[in-house]
Formats: C-alpha cells, sequence, structure tokens
C-alpha cells in the first residue's frame, strides 16, 4: 500500500471516518502537509475546515530535539485564552540540558512571531472557527514521532473541544499509542511496521509552500449544511 499523493491519503482516510459524519465537528490540518488530507477529509464529511498551528521549541545547539512546543489556543497553566496560546515544556530535556530559563524564553519569542504569522497569513484575515462543545479532527499527512500531533490533540481540548480525534492515512504502531493518551479517537487506515519515515508512504510527498496551503485552503468549500460560511477561503 502506497499513496500516489496526499489528496489521495486524504480520499483513502474518509472511508474510515464515515462514522464521523452526523458529530458537530471541525476538521483541523496541521501546516502546510497536513492541509490537502484535511481538505479532502473535510469536504467528504461536509464539515467546515480551519489549521492548527504548532511550532516546536528545539533545544538551541539542537533544534531537531524538542523541550517543548507551542500551539493556537489558552494558556496551559491558567486554562484562559489570554494571549491566544498553549504551551507544553519537556521540563526533563529542559533540566538534563541545563537550558537557562532566558534561552527558552528568547526561542519560544522567536517561534511565538513564526506561529503568528504562519496563522495570519493561512488564514487571511478569516477568525478560527470556535471548538467549544464540538468534536475537534486533528488531521495530518502522517505521524512520524507523535510529538506534535500530541500538543495538537491537547491544544483543541483545552480550546473547549468536547471530543478529540487524530486522523492520519499514516503512522508506526509506536507512534499511534504515544499520541493515542492524547485522543479521544484514532483513525489511521495504515499502520507500517517497516516504514522510515512518513514520505516513503508517497509517491508525492513535495514540501508545500505557503502559497500552496493558502489556495487549497482559499479553494475549500462544503456543501448541503450550510457550513461553507465557516470554512476559510
Amino acid at each position: 500500500m502506497r499513496y500516489a499523493t496526499r489528496e489521495e491519503a486524504g480520499r483513502r482516510l474518509a472511508r474510515s471516518a464515515g462514522h464521523l459524519r452526523d458529530a458537530d465537528l471541525v476538521v483541523l490540518a496541521l501546516p502546510r502537509g497536513g492541509i490537502p488530507v484535511a481538505r479532502e477529509l473535510a469536504a467528504a464529511l461536509d464539515a467546515p475546515l480551519d489549521v492548527l498551528v504548532v511550532r516546536k521549541l528545539g533545544v538551541p545547539w539542537h533544534p531537531e530535539l524538542a523541550m517543548g512546543a507551542i500551539a493556537e489556543g489558552p494558556d496551559l497553566e491558567s486554562g484562559e485564552p489570554t494571549d491566544g496560546v498553549f504551551r507544553v515544556l519537556n521540563e526533563d530535556v529542559i533540566r538534563r540540558g541545563r537550558i537557562a530559563p532566558e534561552s527558552v524564553d528568547n526561542i519560544e519569542r522567536r517561534e511565538l512571531a513564526e506561529l503568528a504569522r504562519r496563522a495570519d497569513f493561512l488564514r487571511a484575515g478569516r477568525a478560527r472557527i470556535p471548538l467549544e462543545g464540538r468534536t475537534a479532527v486533528i488531521v495530518d499527512d502522517g505521524v512520524a514521532t507523535g510529538a506534535t500531533a500530541a500538543v495538537a490533540c491537547l491544544a483543541a481540548r483545552a480550546s473547549g473541544a468536547t471530543r478529540v480525534i487524530l486522523a492520519v492515512p499514516v503512522a508506526s504502531p509506536e507512534a499511534l499509542r504515544r499520541v493515542g493518551r492524547a485522543a479521544d479517537e484514532v483513525i489511521c487506515p495504515w499502520t507500517p511496521v517497516d516504514t522510515d519515515s512518513v514520505g516513503a508512504a508517497y509517491a508525492d510527498f513535495h514540501q508545500l509552500d505557503d502559497d500552496e496551503a493558502v489556495r487549497l485552503l482559499r479553494d475549500t468549500g462544503t456543501s448541503g449544511t450550510g457550513k461553507a460560511d465557516e470554512t476559510i477561503r
């Protein structure tokens, strides 16, 4: 099994998510690779589509190693959406690396600026779709470690979603076990044990740029329920 494109993966994913059609859903794409997948899923479920931007906080001398993450949502400690940011810090990594608080603050400040830039650019001025009392379906093109997906699930729940579902076309069983603790349900039609990366599951796994992501969101539409008014275009 291999997906030709992210769009095909989204259509296949939708076949496994038909039971969600009657729920009060918001489909949340993790930019940028999750957008084509989520677009197909939202269309199949006749649900509104939005994005949920997550940024990793990398260790200063090893940016690929996460010492935390930020996402759109309320503050973790206060529970109040005072600044529209949800934070998770990996205290073990910070302690073992002896990372000074000012270093954490500097990196978070930089990533906050990028998070805001991406969110504003992708939404093109539209407000976030409220999640209070609804089912949030987090969608990416695949799960490698599960760290980003887990933070997104936590952020959606903290933003008021009563149920959080992770829907991805491909993931390793280990990654799904890890992220499954943050979601109420995980939908994944393909869980290979021998894949080296998410990209290996696709014939076309090109890097989406911001312009392509915005175009896909702008061209999205739903029909039949009037939900298209809520959908990013």
